[in-house]
This record gives C-alpha cells, sequence and structure tokens, in this order.
C-alpha cells in the first residue's frame, strides 16, 4: 500500500529509521545518559515496595519464563512482560523525569523499551541511546500538541503518546524501514492507553501506563516491520489521535510538530524530579520549605495557606478536595496539593519517608491540610513549566508570600549534575549495595562507547 509522504507518521517514521547514531550531539548524549541512571535509581528504589512484589507475581502466573532484564528483580520474565514490570518499577514512586510541555514521563516508558529490546537485539550501548533519545523526541513533539490539557479530560500523557515514542524507538531497534514505523504508529493509535480515573482513589493502574506503552510500541513495531498494515493518518486523521483525545477543535499544526527535529533535541527539557510527588506540586514543596525559612515562621503560627494554581491542574491535585485533605495512601499523598504543602510546612522537608503509612496517620498533617485553600493563578507558565505561589497567612496578620514561577530541575531553574548523582545513589541504595551502585553508574555513564548492554544488566540484576 502506498504511503503519503505529507503525513505527520511519514514525517516522524523517517526521522525514526534514518536518524545517524554518529551524529549525535557529547551534549545529548551525556544528558541521555543522566536521565537514564536517573530512572534505574527510582526503578532500584521501587524494586523493594509492596506495589512492585504484588505486579511481578502477577506477571510471573500469567507468563513463561524469560530472560529480559528487570531492575532489582529476581523474576524471569518474557520481554513484553519485563518491559511493563520495568515501567511499574521507574514510575512506581512518581519521582520519575518529565519533559515540560507535553506533561509526558519520557523514561518511564523509553527506557524499559530500550533496555528490553536493546537487550534482546544485542544492540550497541550507542544505539540504545539512540533509540532512547528517538523514544524523547517523538513523545515531546506528539505531547505538547495539546498544550497541558489532556489530564483535565482524564487522559495521562505518558501512557497514551509514550507509545508512540517506544514505537519509533522499537522500529529503529528492530531495523524496520520508514513505511514499516509509520505503520506502527497506526497501529499504536488502537492500542495506547492511559486515563486518570486512579485519582477518586489512590488506585495503582497509573503505574501500569509506562510499561503498557512499551509493550504496545514493541508490539506495534513488531507488526509494521512484517507488513502489517497501519492507518496513515495516526495523528491528523479524522479519527486520528489529536481528534479523539481533544475533540474537533484540535490544532494540530505540522510545521510546528516537525521543527528542529533532529537538530533541536528535547532530553534537554526532561527536567529531573528533586520531589517525589506528581511535578505539579514541586513549586508549592519549594515555596513551602523557603516560607518555613522565613524567621517570622512557626508551624504553630500558621493561621491558613493559599496556594495559586493554573486551573488545569487543579483537577489532578486539589479535587476531590474530601480526599485530597486525608490522603488513603502514599499515592493520594503524591497528588494532594495539601498534604505536600503540610507535610513540607511542617517536617522541612518532602521526600519518600513523608510518604510512609506513619507520615499519612500524623494528626498534625491532617490539621493543617483542612486549612490550605487553592485559587486560580493567572501568572502561571504552566505548561512551559509547573508554576506555583504559597501565600502562608500568620495568626498575628503578617503573610509570607514566595512564588516559584519555573519549577526546580526544570530547564530554566535546573539542578546539577551532582544532584542528580546523590538522588540515585540515595534511591539505588535501597535496593542495592554501594558498590552494585557505583557499577551501575558506572556502566550507564559509559555506555555510549559499550559494544553492549551485558555490564549494565548484569549490575542491575540483584547480587
Amino acid at each position: 500500500m502506498t504511503r503519503a509522504v505529507a503525513t505527520i507518521a511519514h514525517a516522524l517514521a523517517t526521522f525514526a529509521a534514518t536518524q545517524d547514531a554518529a551524529s549525535l550531539p557529547p551534549k545529548v548524549i551525556e544528558r541521555a545518559q543522566l536521565n537514564i541512571l536517573d530512572a534505574i535509581g527510582i526503578g532500584l528504589a521501587s524494586s523493594t515496595y509492596d506495589f512492585a512484589e504484588r505486579t511481578a507475581r502477577g506477571l510471573v502466573d500469567l507468563g513463561d519464563p524469560g530472560d529480559s532484564p528487570l531492575l532489582g528483580r529476581r523474576e524471569r520474565l518474557t520481554l513484553r512482560d519485563a518491559m511493563l514490570l520495568n515501567g511499574v518499577l521507574v514510575h512506581g514512586l512518581d519521582f520519575d523525569d518529565t519533559h515540560g510541555p507535553s506533561v509526558t514521563h519520557c523514561s518511564a516508558s523509553a527506557l524499559p523499551l530500550v533496555l528490553g529490546v536493546g537487550h534482546a537485539r544485542r544492540a550497541s550501548g550507542r544505539a540504545v541511546l539512540q533509540a532512547y533519545l528517538i523514544a524523547l523526541e517523538l513523545d515531546a513533539r506528539l505531547g505538547r500538541v495539546a498544550r497541558g490539557t489532556l489530564q483535565r479530560r482524564g487522559w495521562h500523557p505518558t501512557g497514551i503518546i509514550g507509545a508512540f515514542g517506544c514505537a519509533g524507538a522499537a522500529g529503529r531497534l528492530l531495523g524496520a524501514d520508514t513505511a514499516a514505523i509509520a505503520d506502527a504508529f497506526g497501529i499504536t493509535l488502537s492500542m495506547a492507553s492511559g486515563n486518570l480515573e486512579f485519582l477518586a482513589d489512590g488506585a495503582w493502574t497509573k503505574r501500569l501506563h509506562p510499561g503498557w506503552a512499551a509493550v504496545c510500541g514493541y508490539t506495534a513495531a513488531g507488526l509494521g516491520r512484517a507488513g502489517f498494515v497501519g492507518p496513515s493518518q495516526a495523528f491528523e486523521g479524522r479519527f486520528g489521535l489529536f481528534r479523539m483525545l481533544l475533540g474537533e477543535d484540535a490544532v494540530i499544526d505540522r510545521d510546528e510538530i516537525l521543527a528542529g527535529l533532529g537538530t533541536t533535541w528535547a532530553v534537554h527539557d526532561n527536567g529531573f524530579k528533586p520531589w517525589p510527588a506528581c511535578h505539579f506540586l514541586h513549586a508549592f514543596i519549594d515555596c513551602a520549605l523557603q516560607a518555613r525559612a522565613d524567621p517570622d515562621f512557626t508551624p504553630e503560627a500558621i493561621e491558613r495557606v493559599e496556594a495559586l494554581i493554573h486551573p488545569d491542574e487543579i483537577a489532578i491535585v486539589c479535587e476531590p478536595v474530601a480526599a485530597k485533605h486525608a490522603p488513603r495512601n502514599a499515592y493520594d499523598a503524591q497528588f494532594s496539593l495539601y498534604y505536600a504543602v503540610s507535610a513540607s510546612l511542617l517536617r522541612g522537608r518532602f521526600g519518600l519517608a513523608e510518604l510512609d503509612d506513619s507520615a499519612l496517620r500524623d494528626p498534625r498533617l491532617h490539621a493543617l491540610a483542612r486549612r490550605v485553600n487553592y485559587r486560580a493563578d493567572p501568572a502561571s507558565a504552566y505548561p512551559q513549566s509547573y508554576s506555583g505561589a504559597l501565600e502562608v497567612h500568620l495568626r498575628d496578620g503578617r503573610v509570607i508570600r514566595r512564588r516559584q514561577q519555573i519549577n526546580r530541575g526544570a530547564a530554566g531553574n535546573p539542578i546539577t549534575r551532582d544532584d542528580v548523582l546523590a538522588k540515585y545513589r540515595d534511591n539505588a541504595c535501597r535496593a542495592v549495595s554501594e558498590s552494585a551502585a557505583q557499577r551501575i553508574c558506572d556502566a550507564v555513564l559509559t555506555l555510549d562507547a559499550a559494544p553492549g548492554l551485558d555490564a549494565l544488566v548484569a549490575a542491575v540484576r540483584p547480587e
């Protein structure tokens, strides 16, 4: 079947199939390795949690034994099951990177895909990095079309958009040509999924979305390579991705999607998370910590707190109010503006310890959370960055005001390489020894020169 070369799918497939690995800029490679290291550290930390144990148990019961690499787990799973579990691990603590304008957790789907398929295909380290960068590039360009509005419609971009990035990356690693990858995008249109109903009760389903995106992308790429025909207008068609997600008013600017493709790299906008919570909360956590450092501040002096937030973020981290005031589990807490602000003000930090059961039951946090309110912020920069502002009203009438226009970890307000390495070590050493964590770090940061993934795969498996 002849394909129209003018489609967005064909242009993106051409990039995925023909991008020259030798031309990747060193700074792009270095940043990709750092993002991968961050994701692996989070995956290792997640491997010790109950949700990881239950996911692994279910997949072992469902499938046949395999030998695909897993992050910190002893199970032996087939490639597609391993990608699903690794996605749960990387995304499971909501500590993984986010591409700001697309509001997509890129590494959570891209890393499981390239680790699993790269290992199966005996790909070089540079080929794996290239595929990872292809996935990020497609995620960023497709995701930003929605202008940050998918969440308020109930869609989770990481599950849906991430599947298309994984289809392009998998197609490259499988050696598919342009036509086959374009077909893979059309096939992915019928398989990509991810919704936000978990917000109502702290359910676990969001953790599945990135790994499922990897499974979808890999499956679609394999079918496309075998000659299975997918719709040619996966993105701009009458029932294509954007009109399906956004309705008839979707603005699909082909030139904007493709501008700078292959020369301007989205990995530099793929922000690291300093806090284990929804990225919409990060500016508020930092504002709370800054307010706490004010000489007039004491927790007992707080009368109430006003948070200024973009309207499109309200449904995710502010509503339903009753559930957000008293989180029932860690996932509830990670998507509660009230809890994140209260914990930061009272404890002076927001880490994994603030998501333990003892913290979630702290009556002081619940009492303060009920005194946190929100209102729409006309000055927010969302979705280009995740802005936030706090007004801490004290009982004596004084008000402590703090604003963070660009969230820390984003391109305009970056954390340092040393910060990322420290975060990696803290997370990885929850699951492995310091020497094992260092072996993993060495393998990732030299991946560009590695003939394959053997050293990395050996390092991430349990000792």
